[in-house]
């Protein structure tokens, strides 16, 4: 494991930075009168120029696997601290168990009455919503026509 004082927050060590000089400056005035004479010439040299790592800024010197390295050491320190301290969001202590242990059964407590409240007011609800739909089905079910006479049988 690194050690607090050989890690350097800003990057690699000097003597491992490397640097952002292009080789030849033809490349860029290459550049600029591809931009000049025609866009896509310019955007195409200028790909090219990427692409074939002209450029000086490519990892040489494995700046990817340091990276790596850096942010492995972060996530196993952050491991080691969830482990010892927790995740933050546990109960807080007081320092004293008995009033720990109140609180606790309070809030179980009220977490149960609050459940039933609930159901008492999706009942209450569902009551509401009964009667509400049994009057409009009384208004609107059609009245029962009187018997005609003339499909009694005769006597």
């Amino acid at each position: 494991m690194a050690n607090a004082a050989d890690y350097n927050r800003w990057g690699p060590p000097a003597d491992d930075r490397v640097s952002y000089q292009m080789r030849s400056p033809w490349h860029i005035i290459l550049i600029v009168l591809g931009f000049i004479v025609w866009w896509p010439v310019g955007l195409a040299l200028l790909f090219f120029t990427l692409g074939s790592r002209k450029m000086g800024c490519w990892d040489r010197n494995g700046r990817f696997e340091n990276k790596m390295e850096r942010m492995q050491y972060k996530m196993e320190r952050m491991r080691n601290r969830m482990e010892r301290h927790g995740f933050g969001f546990g109960q807080p202590t007081s320092g004293n168990r008995a009033f720990d242990e109140y609180r606790v059964e309070t809030l179980r407590r009220l977490e149960e009455e609050q459940h039933e409240f609930k159901n008492f007011l999706d009942r209450l609800r569902h009551a509401k919503d009964k009667e509400e739909f049994d009057a409009f089905m009384a208004q609107h079910r059609p009245k029962p026509t009187p018997p005609s006479d003339n499909n009694q049988p005769q006597g």
